[in-house]
């Protein structure tokens, strides 16, 4: 990004901020919108795209000079911003390639909807939580197309306002070392059950915390038969540090292993539960083979690096550990991420970095097994 008196360049797209909400951070949520754009549009060979909540505009821009949109919907409900998209529109975008409107995005949904004008992207780039656009976002998506939502709530999916996730999600969020990925398939389940409720199921195309604010891009398409098996809860046991998925059948006989071990005179403390929420893949690896393809063609560095580390996490268990915590519970120094994900591979486990925490690792190994591993690491093991 770089700025010129009070111009502003992210991209190819040039525009001025005024009064309107803009976050330099979350220029990797955008760049990462602009690939799966560009490749949906490769695939499909057209891009009509509905940025329901655009601010200053830099998204619709993005879209048409990028990712190549024939057609883009600008609306921003603010209509003090009128004058300003006006301008940064309609120097970048061309002629009759456009349309701004300052409405509700839920009536633009409605109208979309009844006017059977779907997109083949809707974007929702709200502040706080999406569910009140969830199910309506739907409305305006196209079968096959992509729908793009934001949370940036992030005390109540970490946990910290449970009855808050309740009325929000439908689903009561515990706070445990993984509530950043626990943030994601909140938002997952989330709409995944909105699509299910009208016929229909999302699969994800990828989901992204990026240190504050929790985005994910989904796929719609037509109803298969409902998966529970990806829709359940996470149980973490406060005691031993482990995490395990809890099907909705066994929600009554949840216990942590390390339990068993417990002394009969004390008194095992029982695993908290969080839920429901998505437990499937957090992105489309193939999908993202391909994002990756044109970012590299691009030269856009960082998003090729990103993009690996979210193929190599896609279908990894629903939780990370991180380092800290696998030192603090071992009684030992904190591990080497890269050296620890090679040594739990030797072991025959799965581990890979995640982008959720650079200090974290995935892995299906249980947390005792990632502590004896770092020990024989470090030389402190039996």
């Amino acid at each position: 990004m770089t700025v010129a008196n009070d111009w502003i360049n992210e991209g190819q797209a040039s525009f001025r901020v005024g009064n309107a909400f803009y976050r330099p951070k979350s220029k990797i949520g955008r760049d990462l919108a602009v690939l799966a754009a560009a490749t949906y549009r490769q695939q499909r060979g057209e891009l009509r795209v509905l940025d329901a909540m655009t601010g200053c505009g830099v998204r619709s821009l993005r879209y048409q000079l990028e990712a190549g949109a024939d057609w883009v919907w600008a609306n921003e409900g603010n209509p003090d911003l009128r004058e300003l998209l006006a301008e940064n529109l309609g120097q970048g975008m061309k002629p009759r390639s456009f349309r701004v409107t300052h409405q509700d995005a839920n009536q633009i949904f409605f109208s979309c909807y009844q006017q059977r004008d779907f997109y083949d992207l809707v974007d929702i780039d709200s502040f706080g939580n999406p569910t009140p656009f969830m199910q309506t976002g739907l409305w305006a998506t196209k079968m096959g197309g992509l729908l793009y939502l934001t949370s940036t709530d992030g005390r109540t999916t970490g946990g910290h306002a449970p009855d808050k996730s309740l009325q929000v999600y439908s689903a009561y969020a515990r706070s445990h070392p993984a509530v950043h990925e626990q943030g994601l398939r909140l938002l997952l389940g989330g709409v995944a059950q909105q699509a299910a409720a009208r016929g229909m199921q999302v699969e994800p195309v990828f989901s992204l915390f990026n240190g504050q604010i929790h985005r994910v891009m989904v796929r719609l398409a037509t109803r298969k038969d409902w998966d529970s098996s990806h829709y359940g809860f996470l149980a973490y046991c406060h005691g031993c540090g482990q995490f395990q998925t809890v099907a909705w059948r066994k929600l009554g006989r949840v216990k942590c292993p390390c339990h068993e071990k417990l002394s009969v005179y004390v008194k095992a403390r029982p695993p908290v539960v969080s839920g429901p929420m998505w437990l499937g893949p957090l992105h489309d690896p193939a999908f993202l083979k391909q994002m990756g393809g044109l970012a590299a063609f691009w030269g856009w560095t960082a998003c090729v690096k990103l993009l690996q580390i979210m193929v190599d996490e896609a279908e990894m268990p629903p939780y990370y550990y991180p380092l800290g915590e696998i030192g603090r519970r071992g009684k030992m120094d904190i591990p080497q991420r890269d050296g620890l994900i090679t040594a739990l591979r030797a072991a025959g486990y799965r581990a890979t970095r995640t982008h959720l925490d650079f200090q974290a690792v995935k892995t299906d190994a249980p947390i005792a097994a990632c502590m004896t591993v770092a020990k024989e690491m470090s030389g402190t093991g039996a």
